[in-house]
């Protein structure tokens, strides 16, 4: 099921289960979506890709998960649990990212297949971890991986 499909069945079922804060979070979503696709027509394309929209959805939880810090920080802890609450919603559609050994294995694999030797040639490791992976990638994680297999 594509991504767009999804978030219009779980907006529906959300709305028939009155769950409020569920709907609301999807309809922020959703609401992001369409900023997108609104900002990606000057280049001629009418929706944005999955892969877009799942990077659409990393940056609102970065988003949420610095909020939530300065809640913290403000001592404001209901605001804090609601940001939570809107992450877990949105992490559930995001697909499993790549983790522990199983992104060291991978970069480790990239690093062979590109013949890179040093932290110079993390362009083509992350490169060649994009054409394989793509969405499932954390690229933080990535990078930060690929850093240290390559003495950076």
């Amino acid at each position: 099921m594509e991504l767009r499909e999804r978030f219009a069945a779980e907006m529906k079922a959300s709305m028939l289960a009155r769950t409020a804060e569920r709907t609301g979070t999807i309809r922020m979503i959703m609401a992001k979506l369409k900023d997108g696709d609104i900002a990606a027509r000057p280049k001629g394309v009418d929706k944005i890709s999955d892969d877009e929209i799942v990077g659409l959805l990393r940056s609102m939880v970065k988003s949420r998960r610095e909020s939530m810090a300065l809640y913290e920080q403000g001592n404001r802890p209901e605001l804090a649990v609601q940001e939570a609450a809107e992450i877990a919603i949105i992490e559930e559609f995001l697909p499993q990212t790549l983790a522990g050994e199983a992104l060291d294995a991978a970069v480790r694999d990239a690093i062979a297949a590109t013949n890179a030797a040093s932290p110079k040639d993390m362009g083509k490791v992350i490169g060649a971890l994009k054409a394989k992976f793509g969405s499932a990638l954390d690229m933080a994680a990535t990078s930060s991986a690929a850093k240290a297999l390559l003495g950076g």
